[in-house]
């Protein structure tokens, strides 16, 4: 945060956002996103400036320092504009909105994201990250164009406000009439190859971002398709990953992307969104292949998790900034000389197995660890076992960390997101269900519960932010998708069916409150949010899996639990409305790939009824079975699927098909023999 010492500070010294508070200390008159905000433009008969990022952006910074920090900057935006910050985290309907139209007006977009708009919104200009004197440029050139050609300006914006509105009704048209099928994931799959960096995972090209939902996709399609070069890519990627810079091979978690081709220079920002989804998928890749590595690394991420992030009430926070003291990964990297001086006699080996090298170089003598391929050379060099090799490894690792006490970390992000603390659950109760460790299961527990209690409101509404005791915001649809997908995680780790109730009245309440009369599709923001000028439609898959698309899982999964036909029918128009999008680009609709498998390929319903149906399901669930869900009782239960299929001092486990049942079965090797 900047230095506040003799400043007066902004209106947003009045926020719980880091964000918002580093910049409380600009002389710029900076307002959070308000009524007040835009009552005032139309008083004052001034444009607006929306300027959007978030705590952890290294853009953010930069522009801040050169910009917002400066005096003569500050002169003019006060003088010209209302000026409006905004946490995209906090905010993300406003940040969905505007970067759609900056998307529309330039062809590109990324943060900081600033946009010009009129009193009521409408936007007409805007950009993303400004040099100083570009920056000046911009605010005189449309403070004279505003005053001296308004007309115009009010023209544009208008025109510019129905083509956002026109293309909502476009990305959210109805369904075509035609079948969704297999030859739909086919070309997907055939299109995305082409893409496909075969020598050092990923995308072919660069940066690099992890994606996972694009590999949870590609992995369970390439077992289901039993595609052994496609399995051959993912194996690459996730290993390649695991390797590179953009995993801390010291303290552990991954940085938001790679720079390059190679997963080696990071950017070095650390966020939950992105943890807790790579947790996920190297727990699933764990459990599909049985390749130790994921494992070592699920269990990294988690470990740091907890450490940095998780606070024993039960929610974490959010990111790690890239920078640290002014510079950007300076935590991270080191020295030749300082790796000499603290490991001393270990280095050699250490040099070696995390490639102080030509290949781990980055820049100014410093190098990014990244660790080495080479293990049976390194072994065979030194003449040592693995056992004796890890021990050593281990202990400089030690000594590093020690030494990283003295340096100044990274910018924490210390407020909570409710769609991202869902997904860390997610992630801790798929690492119970991998790994069988107990503390995973109480860290997830422990934060659906929090979700529970402290960010719900009356009606049962979502709120989207905690921090510091007060819960703020009403929920975005991401914020019910990804807590209903928590819900039933902890229902099956815990088989509590009261987290398949709320599960349920969540889902109910998403129907109504985000509904679009005019698509299968729902809103990102609820029926309540008259604020903006549109309702935007978040579809496509990104470094998150879009809203729609894990609604359109959740409603699935809901249908087989509850026999609730109408949702499950729901969740397959809702697929229909973007097959061609999913076909033609696979890496952005991966998610909803994930949906395509289960409504194209058998599906079963596995319901576990008995004293033992932990230990059953944990069987089962380490045989990989993608292509099912799981419906589990100690006790009798009036649930759907363990509905009258109690019986006393038996654990039986029923295979079911699109409800139509086997006979029951006491073991697991009966029941895989009647999976589909």
């Amino acid at each position: 945060m900047p230095d506040s010492k003799n400043k007066t500070p902004n209106s947003l010294i009045h926020e719980t956002s880091p964000y918002l508070l580093q910049h409380a200390y600009n002389p710029v008159n900076w307002l959070p996103f308000s009524k007040r905000a835009f009552d005032l433009a139309k008083k004052e008969n001034k444009p607006i400036l929306i300027s959007i990022g978030y705590s952890a952006c290294h853009w953010c910074h930069v522009m801040e320092h050169e910009s917002f920090e400066n005096a003569e900057v500050a002169e003019l935006m006060n003088q010209n504009y209302i000026n409006i910050k905004v946490d995209r985290e906090e905010r993300s309907d406003v940040d969905l909105l505007y970067m759609q139209a900056v998307q529309m007006m330039t062809g590109h977009g990324g943060w900081p994201l600033n946009c010009f708009v009129l009193p009521d919104g409408k936007p007409f200009y805007g950009g993303t990250y400004f040099r100083k004197d570009q920056w000046l440029n911009v605010l005189n050139n449309l403070s004279d164009i505003y005053q001296n050609e308004q007309k115009k300006v009010l023209h544009y914006a208008e025109e510019l406000s129905n083509g956002i509105k026109k293309s909502e009704l476009i990305l959210t048209k109805k369904p075509n009439a035609h079948e969704f099928n297999r030859a739909v994931l086919r070309d997907s799959i055939t299109r995305w190859k082409s893409l496909m960096d075969n020598e050092y995972g990923g995308p072919n090209r660069a940066p690099k971002f992890p994606l996972p939902n694009n590999y949870v996709f590609l992995l369970r399609y390439a077992v289901l398709e039993n595609d052994l070069d496609l399995l051959k890519h993912v194996n690459l990627t996730l290993t390649k990953m695991a390797f590179g810079g953009i995993c801390d091979q010291l303290h552990g978690g991954f940085a938001r992307y790679s720079t390059d081709i190679f997963w080696k220079v990071p950017h070095f920002e650390k966020m939950l969104y992105d943890n807790s989804q790579l947790a996920s998928l190297y727990c699933e890749a764990y459990v599909l292949t049985k390749n130790e590595l994921y494992k070592e690394v699920a269990l990294d991420i988690l470990n740091f998790v907890e450490k940095e992030w998780y606070q024993r009430e039960g929610y974490f926070y959010s990111a790690y900034d890239a920078d640290s003291d002014g510079e950007e990964g300076k935590y991270y990297v080191w020295t030749e000389t300082d790796l000499k001086d603290i490991l001393q006699e270990e280095y050699g080996i250490f040099s070696k197995y995390y490639e102080i090298n030509k290949t781990g170089y980055w820049e100014h003598d410093n190098y990014i660890l990244m660790r080495s391929e080479k293990k049976a050379q390194i072994l065979m060099d030194y003449s040592l076992n693995p056992e004796q090799l890890d021990s050593i490894i281990k202990a400089c690792k030690v000594k590093l960390k020690q030494e990283s006490k003295s340096r100044i970390k990274p910018g924490l992000d210390d407020k909570t997101i409710t769609s991202w603390n869902a997904m860390m659950c997610t992630a801790y109760a798929k690492a119970y269900l991998a790994f069988g460790n107990e503390n995973h299961k109480q860290i997830a527990i422990s934060s659906v519960q929090f979700i529970l209690k402290f960010l719900v409101a009356p009606h049962n509404k979502l709120l989207r932010t905690y921090k510091n005791g007060s819960s703020k915001i009403n929920g975005f649809l991401e914020d019910y998708a990804f807590s209903i997908e928590a819900l039933l995680h902890c229902y099956l780790i815990s088989q509590d069916e009261l987290y398949l109730q709320n599960a349920a009245d969540f889902c109910e309440l998403c129907l109504k409150l985000f509904e679009n009369p005019d698509s299968e599709l729902l809103f990102y923001t609820d029926s309540e949010s008259s604020e903006l000028i549109a309702r935007t439609t978040e579809i496509s898959d990104n470094v998150m899996p879009s809203s729609n698309s894990q609604m359109a899982l959740n409603l699935f999964y809901l249908g087989k639990y509850l026999d609730k036909e109408e949702w499950s029918q729901k969740a397959e128009r809702m697929l229909k409305t973007v097959s061609e999008e999913l076909k033609n680009y696979g890496s952005g609709y991966s998610n909803w790939g994930c949906l395509g498998l289960h409504l194209t390929y058998p599906f079963n319903e596995i319901a576990i009824v008995g004293k033992h149906v932990d230990e059953k399901l944990k069987e089962l669930y380490q045989l990989g079975i993608t292509n099912a869900i799981f419906a589990l009782n100690a006790n009798a239960s009036d649930f759907p699927l363990v509905k009258n299929r109690y019986v006393e001092a038996q654990t039986l486990i029923y295979v079911c098909e699109n409800g139509t049942c086997h006979l029951p079965v006491s073991s697991v090797e009966e029941a895989l023999k009647q999976l589909a």
